[in-house]
């Protein structure tokens, strides 16, 4: 087992893949997290296709917000490697302002010109 993995299982921390923020793996709401809570990007480390640890071990980056029918948010991460996606709770304590600009981006960027509503 490498050093970082026996770190994180004793101190239940592990270091931020983007940030380097020291990001404590239960959050305050007392869920697991596996994300940072400042940028939001998370490591590849669990296959979702295979259901078991992932060989990948890339950088997750956060691209989107999804919000299932229970009205709980979601961070949708892709991996900078393999391009898997992924959906993790959000939790208390992350970033509010980035979840934000990821929840509105696509209203503020809409994939067709707005200029057509005006011809309807």
């Amino acid at each position: 087992m490498s050093t970082h993995k026996t770190r994180s299982a004793l101190t239940n921390t592990f270091p931020c893949v983007r940030c380097g923020l020291t990001v404590a793996a239960v959050a305050a709401d007392g869920s697991r997290r596996n994300h940072c809570p400042s940028c939001l990007h998370s490591l590849h480390v669990l296959d979702r296709v295979e259901g078991g640890p992932s060989e990948c071990g890339a950088r997750m980056v956060p691209i989107s917000i999804a919000v299932l029918r229970t009205g709980d948010w979601m961070i949708i991460h892709r991996c900078t490697r393999c391009a898997e996606l992924t959906s993790n709770p959000i939790c208390a304590d992350d970033n509010q302002l980035i979840l934000m600009r990821m929840a509105v981006r696509p209203l503020a960027q809409p994939p067709f010109p707005l200029e057509t509503f005006g011809d309807l």
